[in-house]
């Protein structure tokens, strides 16, 4: 059996870390490095760093955060935020990341999926997907819609065709989240976890909603997702990622384990 992935999310704004709900209220919680350095001490097993504003202010990822965050991990980390084309890829590549999540400007320009994947191979490239719940309709047949720039901009695109296409193009991964969940401490989306797991080959991260060891079980039992990002119930200190483990371990269900 593969180990299934805990995945604690970095939002970072002003190159500091941030925490909102539903993609509003965002508040100061800490330095991305440090946050980042304790959470691989506790277990962690990849790292991912969103700059949250990059995209909507148009402007480029902060490198010099990425750098200070891969000089301190020895896990995958993962940057998302302000990525519009390859360069801005080889980039955090060479700062230190071991993936690249593309979200907005996949939507707008495609191409620069393929283009990643032959550049960096599909094993680097993941889909950021954020996704509202619309309601079923000729447009929206899954009833989820993709939103880019943060959440501010509802593109008219059904999530379930855009996961298909952008596995197409060549993606490796996805990381699915809930804009409805983000930040509530509810629980995830199991529905839309579900629906993309099914439909897809690659890996599948759920994101957005995680406040109890049992939603995590819940999603990679569930929602079939092949690992669960966190951010609120660690940044605030509720659990440590060893709690999350050693409770999904009691479910049976496998993590890569400390000891």
């Amino acid at each position: 059996m593969i180990s299934k992935r805990i995945i604690p999310c970095l939002d970072v704004r002003d190159g500091r870390l941030t925490k909102g709900i539903k993609f509003e209220g965002n508040v100061d919680i800490g330095d991305p490095v440090e946050v980042a350095r304790e959470y691989y001490e506790q277990g962690a097993d990849e790292i991912v760093f969103y700059d949250i504003t990059a995209s909507s202010d148009k402007r480029d990822i902060m490198i010099d955060v990425v750098r200070r965050v891969a000089e301190t991990i020895f896990i995958p980390f993962s940057v998302g935020g302000g990525i519009r084309n390859l360069d801005d890829m080889r980039k955090v590549i060479l700062a230190g990341a071991e993936k690249v999540s593309v979200n907005s400007a996949a939507v707008l320009e495609p191409d620069i999926i393929s283009q990643g994947a032959r550049a960096f191979g599909s094993q680097c490239i993941v889909l950021g997907m954020d996704v509202k719940k619309v309601g079923v309709s000729q447009q929206t047949p899954s009833g989820y819609e993709i939103v880019i720039e943060g959440g501010r901009k509802y593109t008219g695109i059904d999530a379930l065709w855009w996961a298909k296409e952008g596995e197409n193009l060549g993606a490796g991964e996805i990381c699915l989240n809930s804009i409805d969940a983000d930040g509530t401490q509810d629980g995830y989306e199991l529905n839309l976890t579900a629906l993309i797991s099914d439909n897809v080959h690659i890996p599948v991260i759920a994101s957005g909603g995680a406040g109890r060891p049992e939603h995590l079980a819940d999603v990679l039992t569930t929602g079939r997702a092949d690992a669960a990002l966190i951010a609120s119930m660690v940044h605030y200190r509720t659990y440590t990622i060893t709690q999350i483990k050693n409770y999904l371990s009691d479910q049976k269900i496998k993590t890569r384990l400390l000891w």
